[in-house]
């Protein structure tokens, strides 16, 4: 692995520690260059409660790798949750700057109803 991966994995270990004790579900995201992924896992961590991704075949036919498609996995991913019945959760960024996508998917989930 590259030091730039490592350097990434240890913030998302040093994020989960610290969400570990909010005992709340997370929203987890993984960001790759063609889409964005997102879920709703348990506070126990053992179930996916949610999820949403730019693989979805509502989302599939605009672009994916931008920032107007992690706000419109946002909005799907705080509409998935609230049918889940979740409401509050932690924001589980996965070590990656709160920037671009990330920031977008993050602000769309909050107006979607979302809190953290």
């Amino acid at each position: 692995m590259s030091k730039k991966r490592d350097a990434r994995l240890k913030r998302a270990r040093r994020g989960r520690k610290h969400m570990l004790d909010l005992a709340v579900p997370r929203l987890c995201v993984y960001r790759s260059p063609r889409h964005i992924y997102a879920q709703i896992i348990s506070a126990s961590g053992d179930s996916v409660q949610a999820a949403a991704s730019t693989l979805d075949k509502s989302l599939r036919e605009g672009a994916t790798g931008n920032i107007e498609g992690a706000s419109e996995v946002g909005k799907l991913i705080a509409e998935r949750a609230k049918q889940a019945g979740v409401e509050r959760v932690a924001f589980d960024r996965s070590g990656y700057k709160y920037h671009g996508r990330v920031k977008a998917l993050a602000e769309a989930a909050r107006e979607g109803g979302l809190q953290f």
